[in-house]
């Protein structure tokens, strides 16, 4: 095995930050002062360079990576760390998630609070508690700084360091593989002179940390040494080439063991477990990797004992593709009379229905949905996307809500744009497009899309579009110098 993976410390999970709230509320959204939250206010166990590294590392990513665009899935995703978080010493950092469309063993922790998987995790952990158990994993690095007490071993060139390796991480979570480990595994060599030792410490201690977590959330800690052990088994059997999770997290027999000795020490409190909504959700993740041939999904799910409402979930999914919507939409609405406290059923039947043109079954059943959970954020998209084909007003107004609620959700100033320009409000449209942009990390044509703005805010005479363009004028820039330090 080369000596790069060998060597390669553990705890380089993908560290950078999401943190800044890029706030963007036209008129309709009340008692938002337009401006920017302090960097600092966040967590103040995370510095202020943390986070402007981190959130320019966050557009790169979501410029090079090839996302998994899924927000029923993302929104489970984000639901595990908040239950996670409270029992993860993070000190109220506020996490954001990313999802990876690619098929392999991966996951990533960020400073600053940003969480990132490859679906293959999915496909690889069988149930809810050993794909926990990496998200308790990945929680403990950012819990205790790992990135930061790294990089802080040679502080006279911690920033160029900490900006290059956070470039090679991005070329590695992007799928570049060795290539972006090995530009890592350059950049912090001077850095780190006991690097192995080091990066076994930091190991251990998110192990522990997230063995703690998942007892006190309710979830077996048993669940982590299966994982483990399911790990160390794929790694003996690919050789030298395992997945990336396993040349950055190497499961040994020692640290195996330490995990298993700790396990057993836990109470669990308030057990909790929920592997048939987990299924459903592996069910969406398996349809994305084997896209192509969706029966090996289905024979995967079943061959791996998977629950029967999932199955039966998927098959749904599958003919809805097939533009067999009717059966689809029958299946989907049995599930979610069986399982009623799952939002994800009925809102994939609305979603059915929009892919499928029917849009004002689109609109009425995730209107529905949301009378009983009205900050459902799939459902939300669902409803703005089918009301612009038919109201175009009505989701302006709602993605403005959208949009202020999630300033960091790049689909959402997606849709706003659209919705602006159809509805007439032409100044906001093209600063919605601007600020979707710079999330994705091409902030030099964010730039260009805000003179475009202010352009048609100073023919419409809208005085406080122009305010607010002139600010994110300001903040692109200063994006832009950030971003500088990838390249």
């Amino acid at each position: 095995m080369p000596t790069h993976r060998t060597a390669y410390p553990g705890w380089i999970c993908a560290f950078a930050c999401a943190c800044g709230s890029l706030l963007f509320s036209p008129p309709s959204a009340a008692n938002n002062d337009y401006g920017l939250p302090s960097l600092g206010a966040a967590s103040t166990s995370v510095s202020n360079e943390e986070y402007r590294l981190g959130r320019a590392w966050l557009r790169q990513f979501r410029a090079q990576a090839p996302q998994w665009q899924d927000p029923i899935t993302n929104d489970y995703l984000q639901s595990l760390i908040a239950r996670l978080a409270p029992h993860s010493d993070i000190n109220g950092l506020r996490t954001i998630t990313v999802m990876v469309d690619n098929g392999s063993l991966n996951a990533f922790a960020v400073p600053g609070g940003v969480v990132g998987i490859n679906s293959g995790l999915f496909a690889f952990a069988e149930d809810e508690g050993a794909f926990v158990s990496v998200l308790a994993h990945e929680l403990g690095h950012l819990s205790q700084r790992h990135y930061a007490r790294g990089s802080a071993r040679a502080a006279q060139t911690q920033l160029p360091a900490m900006a290059a390796m956070l470039a090679g991480m991005l070329i590695a979570a992007s799928g570049g593989g060795d290539v972006g480990m090995a530009t890592a595994m350059g950049s912090q060599a001077a850095l780190i002179q006991d690097q192995l030792s080091y990066s076994r410490l930091f190991e251990q201690e998110a192990d522990n940390i997230g063995l703690q977590a998942m007892a006190d959330a309710g979830y077996d800690p048993e669940a982590m040494v299966r994982m483990f052990s399911a790990m160390q088994r794929m790694a003996r059997l690919q050789g030298d080439t395992p997945p990336e999770f396993l040349l950055t997290h190497p499961v040994t027999d020692s640290r195996l063991s330490a995990a298993q000795a700790r396990a057993a020490q836990l109470n669990i409190a308030d057990a909790y477990t929920s592997d048939t909504l987990y299924d459903m959700m592996r069910a969406r993740a398996l349809l994305s990797i084997y896209s192509n041939t969706p029966q090996q999904a289905t024979s995967r799910l079943s061959r791996e004992g998977a629950d029967q409402a999932a199955q039966d979930y998927l098959a749904a999914l599958i003919d809805a593709r097939n533009s067999q919507t009717d059966s689809a939409l029958e299946q989907l609405d049995r599930l979610a009379n069986q399982h009623p406290d799952y939002a994800m059923l009925p809102a994939s039947a609305a979603s059915v229905a929009l892919e499928a043109g029917r849009y004002e079954q689109a609109i009425q059943r995730s209107q529905r949905l949301l009378r009983f959970t009205p900050d459902y954020l799939p459902a939300q998209l669902i409803l703005a996307e089918a009301q612009l084909q038919r109201d175009p007003q009505a989701a302006y107004q709602l993605l403005n809500d959208i949009t202020a609620q999630h300033p960091e959700n790049p689909q959402g100033f997606n849709l706003l744009a659209e919705a602006a320009g159809r509805s007439g409000h032409d100044s906001w449209g093209h600063l919605a497009r601007a600020e979707h942009l710079q999330l994705t990390g091409r902030v030099d044509r964010g730039i260009r899309q805000l003179s475009i703005a202010r352009d048609a805010a100073e023919r419409e005479n809208d005085q406080q579009a122009l305010a607010r363009i002139e600010q994110r004028r300001e903040d692109f820039i200063e994006y832009r110098e950030t971003l500088e330090d990838f390249n």
